[in-house]
């Protein structure tokens, strides 16, 4: 058992992207060399996918789509620094309000579209 029982516990409830040296010049840089890394692992990992054969064939797109929400997860934690701590409630309120906002505009924008093109067509001629 350690002498200071709260620098252990402090350190066992840090987040991945949360060290506690943050604070510190070298423990910043370790935190987003590390992001640093594991984004361009999935990034590689993202375009050997597609060239190789690796995956079933109509399976690539459902792999893409879990490569790249990775890739959103890494961001988050490591560059964002975005966890789950207490102090963060208001940057995952602003992030979800964001995608929120980016999510209305974009399903309204392909409704409208998906509208428009619908009622704006002429007859159409038979042969």
């Amino acid at each position: 058992m350690s002498e200071r029982p709260d620098e252990e516990m402090a350190r066992d409830e840090t987040a991945p992207g949360e060290d506690a040296e943050r604070d510190s010049i070298v423990g910043g840089v370790r935190s987003y060399a590390v992001g640093l890394v594991a984004a361009a692992i999935l990034t590689a990992a993202s375009f050997g996918l597609v060239q190789s054969d690796i995956v079933w064939g109509p399976a690539v797109p459902a792999a893409l789509v879990a490569l790249a929400i990775g890739q959103m997860g890494v961001h988050l934690v490591f560059f964002l620094h975005i966890t789950t701590g207490p102090d963060n409630t208001n940057n995952v309120l602003a992030l979800l309000f964001g995608v929120l906002i980016v999510a209305l505009v974009l399903l309204g924008s392909i409704w409208i579209m998906g509208h428009l093109n619908h009622n704006l067509m002429g007859p159409m001629a038979t042969p």
